[in-house]
């Protein structure tokens, strides 16, 4: 909104500096953050008000992390609606409207509300059952269906949003690809990244601190997919537009560190599923419209170990009868072998900073 103030800069000089995509990417950030901390403990006490805590499994499920994790249980949940509020109030001020800001805020509006309906019912039932598995998965690919429609109906992106690329080759692997294997990639992508990070979110300042440095590695993605210099230098494609994108990563960015002050241990609120799940769809959403869907596993490495070590458990549970992990995801395990609570969270977020460098190196080794 505030980009169009360029617009007069026959009136006032200075006013052309709200062209750059730079300098409203950062304003987006810290707007966000400011936002965050306006507005943030406005919200938690008002969760606090209404007794949204956060449900925890038992003993009898958990067995000694019950124990660990005893004091968390006054906690509130759905923390997630500062990051929610932050990032779409800073995205709308510093963005200049596009198709792709359109479906990025779409897709993390929907799922703070899936996400919000989850925690919603955890709460009032009073145990850990929220909503289905299956609803959670229809609420996404029913999202995955409007991002697409949204997406093929403009002209100046419906080519784009069909090629396919890949890390470390530096020509498009397909250039259309056919409906029948775009709606299920996408989905794939959107649900596999919202369901890793809800994974994640399972100690205080994990998800949102690994989520920082990815948002970083995609807003400098972002940039260089719409800068048609800079993606022809890496031999990355270009996408008119997706510069757009960096306002909506620094936006996240902004909110994310604003989030983190309140949830670092031990924390004061939990972001709970509505934030999680809406976060995973975004960074998914933005990757997929960068053409660096696959890259995600690179630069959310943490994710992927953490949704990994839960199907490697289930599946060996399943097929030897025997677990691999204490307990998973993978946080649980380093806890339940004596790790402090903050030792597995910032050597998580170490790796998750090599990660996300790593991503970005892929830019270059083409």
């Amino acid at each position: 909104m505030l980009s169009y103030l360029a617009d007069f800069e026959h009136i006032f000089g200075p006013l052309r500096l709200f062209r750059y995509l730079t300098l409203r990417s950062a304003f987006a950030g810290l707007t966000a953050l400011g936002v965050g901390f306006i507005f943030g403990p406005w919200i938690f006490a008002k969760l606090r008000e209404l007794r949204a805590k956060q449900a925890f499994r038992g003993e009898d499920e958990v067995g000694q992390l019950a124990e660990l994790h005893a004091a968390k249980a006054q906690t509130p949940t759905m923390g997630g609606l500062m990051i929610c509020v932050s990032v779409v109030i800073s995205a709308v001020l510093w963005a200049r409207p596009n198709v792709y800001v359109y479906t990025a805020l779409l897709i993390y509006v929907g799922l703070t509300v899936i996400g919000f309906l989850d925690d919603y019912l955890k709460v009032a039932r009073r145990n850990s059952d929220g909503l289905s598995g299956r609803w959670k998965l229809l609420g996404q690919a029913a999202l995955t269906g409007l991002a697409l429609l949204l997406l093929l109906s403009f002209p100046e992106s419906a080519g784009k949003m069909r090629e396919l690329w890949v890390p470390f080759y530096k020509d498009m692997l397909m250039s259309s690809m056919p409906l029948w294997l775009l709606a299920p990639f996408l989905f794939l992508v959107l649900a596999g990244s919202s369901n890793a990070i809800n994974l994640t979110d399972g100690v205080d300042g994990l998800a949102i601190g690994c989520t920082v440095t990815v948002a970083l590695a995609y807003a400098i993605m972002a940039y260089a997919a719409g800068n048609a210099i800079i993606a022809d230098y890496l031999f990355i494609s270009f996408i008119p537009g997706t510069g757009e994108l960096t306002v909506v990563c620094a936006a996240l960015l902004g909110a994310s560190l604003a989030f983190l002050w309140y949830n670092s241990h031990p924390a004061e609120v939990f972001m709970g599923d509505t934030g999680s799940l809406a976060l995973g769809g975004l960074i998914g959403m933005i990757a997929f419209m960068v053409h660096q869907p696959f890259t995600l596993v690179i630069v959310g490495g943490i994710f992927v170990m953490e949704a990994g070590s839960v199907i490697l458990q289930v599946g060996s549970f399943k097929t030897r009868g025997k677990r691999i992990f204490k307990m998973s995801p993978i946080h649980h395990h380093f806890e339940l072998k004596g790790w402090h609570e903050n030792k597995v969270v910032i050597r998580f977020w170490i790796l998750s900073l090599i990660f996300a460098m790593a991503g970005l190196a892929t830019l270059k080794l083409r």
